[in-house]
């Protein structure tokens, strides 16, 4: 008997594959890799889903997550390899709370923010983990969601490929394959904006920045962020925004205009009228993404 042979990734930096595709990414301290469905099929036997603690959650995501940051967040997910003797993490969901309602109250208008509707933040599994996980293993969270009266989740995907300053490539670009995979609806793009992308490749978010301008909670870390990568320290009473201003010129941060994130919507509940009672704010737009932005001009 002769079996097919496994087909060859259309080249190394594949960002995503089609929904149809045989291949799934995963991801390994920042970097990304691709499983194929033929090297080992998923056995639901040998894997389960739990509640996560934030600590372990935050540490798993900050090393294999390729944006090394956590996000604020409600609840984490750990997917666990249960084939062994001890149980061993082999993934994280995170569903917090992004920085405006409008982000979960523009696609879901109907449903309260934060106790009814919540983003999808996070999403990572390791190279171990067989094709199929990740379906099996969203479908678990939602299940669990849905168990606490979330009835909507929406999920971002980052179309923007990005490299270092010495032209690494960190984050090839995606489009929501998994998404598309598990039914979520389309509904087009976020807001467009220029973004600040560090010389590690990381974008250095607006949040952050205000942080820093206001003093607010979490200041320190989005400072050390900075100072890291060779800003000089704050002076004592130094006015806070004066010294952003110069820190981003001093680590060589760099603006790329970001025409905007992929937005997906999952409407939840236990049976399709359900799910589909749920009244969508933005319209489904077809064709899904299929591919990446270009990657922004060097400056």
């Amino acid at each position: 008997m002769t079996l097919p042979v496994q087909e060859q990734l259309p080249f190394e930096n594949l960002a995503e594959a089609p929904a149809i595709s045989p291949w799934c990414q995963r991801w390994h301290q920042g970097h990304h890799s691709w499983k194929h469905l033929r090297d080992g099929g998923f056995d639901a036997r040998q894997f389960a889903v739990g509640r996560l603690d934030e600590e372990q959650a935050k540490a798993f995501v900050v090393t294999h997550h390729y944006s090394h940051s956590y996000p604020v967040a409600k609840v984490q997910f750990g997917l666990y390899d249960v084939s062994g003797p001890v149980r061993r993490l082999s993934g994280v969901a995170v569903f917090g709370v992004p920085v405006s309602s409008r982000v979960l109250t523009n696609p879901l208008p109907d449903l309260r923010p934060f106790s009814q509707s919540v983003e999808c933040s996070r999403f990572v599994l390791l190279p171990k983990c067989p094709g199929n996980s990740e379906s099996w293993f969203l479908a678990r969270c939602f299940r669990e969601l849905l168990a606490d009266g979330i009835r909507g989740v929406v999920s971002f995907a980052d179309p923007v490929p990005r490299r270092t300053s010495t032209g690494v490539l960190v984050m090839p670009g995606h489009v929501g394959t998994i998404y598309a995979a598990t039914n979520a609806t389309y509904t087009g793009r976020a807001t467009a904006r220029t973004v600040k992308v560090l010389p590690d490749g990381t974008v250095f978010h607006e949040r952050a920045a205000q942080k820093i301008r206001r003093q607010e909670q979490g200041c320190q870390y989005a400072q050390d962020q900075l100072i890291a990568l060779g800003a000089p320290r704050p002076r004592p009473g130094c006015d806070p925004a004066a010294w952003l201003r110069e820190a981003l010129v001093a680590v060589g941060a760099r603006n790329v205009r970001h025409r905007g994130a992929h937005r997906w919507v999952f409407r939840l509940g236990r049976t399709r009228r359900e799910r589909e009672e749920i009244r969508l704010g933005l319209p489904a737009l077809h064709p899904f993404p299929k591919q990446p932005d270009p990657e922004p001009a060097s400056p």
